[in-house]
């Protein structure tokens, strides 16, 4: 018998509740919604996260397997690969992603006093980072990528104090050119001036 609450419960915890819950109103994420509410989604995609569980089918078995211990862990119930699939399709992104940039709002300014090792400069930092997500291309048709693969890719600005993403683009991978692009748009977006020597692979 366990003693005290689960890592996974105990994490949970720091969610903001009302301030999600004020996106799930807003975008009417709960509308017809029957057996997986928005707040149990994110659980279990949070769930998915933190186990590095590779797919939908993954996060539902290892659910599945803790199903005794799914009330200490926060969640209300697992879910059927099906049913967590359809939530990912018709659910509205946006609930996530403004209940995401509410997040970074709060979290960084706790870190504006870090120094960043190796940089004696105050200003505000920003490292752009860049990587392939390999999809299906039959289920994906428009992401081609290399080698008749399908791919996307996801450019990332990190604050250096506290290494916190603080704005993610999604696009087709397609090379350097897309990179060019995204920095182009990104200084412009943010006004940032970007030091003139880059390597980009």
């Amino acid at each position: 018998m366990h003693l005290g609450k689960f890592v996974f419960a105990q994490i949970v915890e720091f969610i903001p509740r009302f301030e999600f819950e004020k996106s799930v109103k807003r975008y009417k994420g709960d509308f017809h919604a029957k057996s997986l509410n928005s707040y149990n989604h994110l659980l279990q995609l949070i769930f998915g996260q933190i186990t590095a569980c590779t797919s939908l089918r993954d996060i539902c078995l290892c659910l599945k397997a803790h199903q005794n211990n799914l009330y200490h862990l926060g969640i209300k119930q697992n879910v059927v690969h099906s049913t967590l699939l359809r939530a990912n399709d018709n659910r509205n992104y946006r609930i996530f992603q403004d209940f995401g940039y509410y997040l970074i709002e709060q979290v960084r300014p706790l870190f504006t006093k870090d120094k960043i090792p190796l940089v004696d400069l105050e200003n505000t930092i920003f490292a752009l980072d860049s990587t392939s997500i390999s999809v299906s291309i039959n289920l994906a048709t428009w992401a081609s990528g290399k080698y008749s693969r399908g791919a996307v890719k996801m450019h990332t600005l990190l604050d250096l104090r506290g290494s916190i993403p603080t704005l993610s683009i999604f696009q087709m991978a397609l090379g350097t050119i897309a990179m060019l692009w995204t920095i182009s748009n990104l200084s412009q977006m943010l006004s940032i001036r970007w030091i003139k020597r880059m390597w980009i692979w």
